[in-house]
């Protein structure tokens, strides 16, 4: 526990107190969001001289030499068990991971799974080296992947890391690239799609394109015709990120993810004059066929802008070579 001691300055009389308080965070622990303050002080953090609680930030401060103290707590020990996780780092320095996610790996805990996840292996190798912003059972976590979906994510090592690619992601910033194997062959062959997602009101586990969902867009680029139009390799650019994106848009397109065992409706559309052994393999294959290959963002710290690529799993190439011998 740390305890800060803030005093009002001329300029600052009559400012929002959570306002006044974020502006004195911002130079000392840019980490800490107005956000998390307005938490810490309904827990009663924010206290006048006399250490009254102050729990409302819409109060204003009152005069020149006012004086308030902020009680930073230190961060609870996580609940969670560290576990030795296989999963490749791409790139590591004092602020950020880049990662190789396995499918198959459920990103962090929940309803079920709280011991084979990949925070459990985080935890493993960097314990005490994780961004907090997530809140206890998402330490470093910035942005997901689907269990079933393999590639790139990145990882804070810090609060202030993780605000700001948390921020270049809001601001579409950061440019994340998959490669996705798909029923047919999209007409015309690159696009873009504009369709928002919202919860599905019938199966709580799927998306849908609904009018009053969020803002979701999908580039796409088709980069290989495979038996006359049976399948297709596409470069999907993500420019949001919404739960199921690209599942859910290729699947409203009509050319749903080959593996997908969610959003499927498509596979029927599918010709059937391939080879028994192409259809047997693509229609057996046991996950989606997506994969994050690609990721470019600036550093936090340094500035420097930095992109990382990764090829395709054994898995994915398996399907590719058995698409491309018949």
């Amino acid at each position: 526990m740390r305890e800060f001691v803030f005093e009002v300055t001329l300029e600052e009389v009559g400012v929002r107190i959570d306002k006044f308080v974020s502006n004195r965070f911002a130079t000392i622990r840019p980490e800490i969001t107005r956000s998390q303050i307005k938490i810490l002080m309904q827990q009663g953090c924010l206290q006048d001289k006399d250490g009254q609680p102050i729990t409302s930030g819409a109060q204003s401060t009152k005069f020149c030499g006012q004086i308030f103290k902020f009680i930073l707590p230190d961060p609870k020990p996580s609940q969670l068990k560290p576990k030795k996780i296989k999963f490749e780092i791409i790139h590591e320095d004092d602020d950020l991971l880049v990662i190789n996610k396995p499918d198959g790996l459920t990103v962090h805990p929940g309803s079920g799974n709280h011991d084979n996840t990949l925070v459990n292996g985080l935890l493993f190798t960097h314990a005490d080296k994780l961004s907090s912003l997530n809140g206890e059972m998402r330490p470093g976590i910035v942005h997901r992947l689907d269990k079933d979906t393999s590639g790139l994510m990145l990882v804070a090592k810090n609060d202030f890391t993780h605000q700001a690619l948390s921020n270049d992601l809001k601001n579409r910033n950061i440019k994340r690239s998959y490669l996705a194997f798909i029923y047919g062959v999209c007409e015309p062959r690159a696009g873009r799609i504009e369709k928002n997602i919202g919860r599905s009101p019938v199966n709580r586990l799927k998306m849908k394109i609904t009018k009053n969902g969020r803002v979701a867009i999908t580039n796409y680029e088709t980069k290989k015709i495979f038996c006359d139009g049976y399948a297709s390799l596409v470069e999907c650019r993500l420019e949001t990120g919404r739960t199921h994106q690209i599942r859910v848009h290729m699947e409203a397109i009509k050319h749903s993810l080959i593996g997908d065992q969610l959003y499927n409706s498509c596979r029927k559309n599918a010709v059937n004059s391939v080879a028994t052994q192409v259809k047997k393999m693509v229609e057996d294959f046991p996950r989606q066929a997506l994969h994050s290959y690609k990721i470019g963002f600036s550093h936090p710290c340094s500035g420097k802008e930095m992109s990382f690529e990764i090829s395709l799993p054994d898995d994915l190439l398996k399907l590719q070579k058995c698409l491309e011998e018949f």
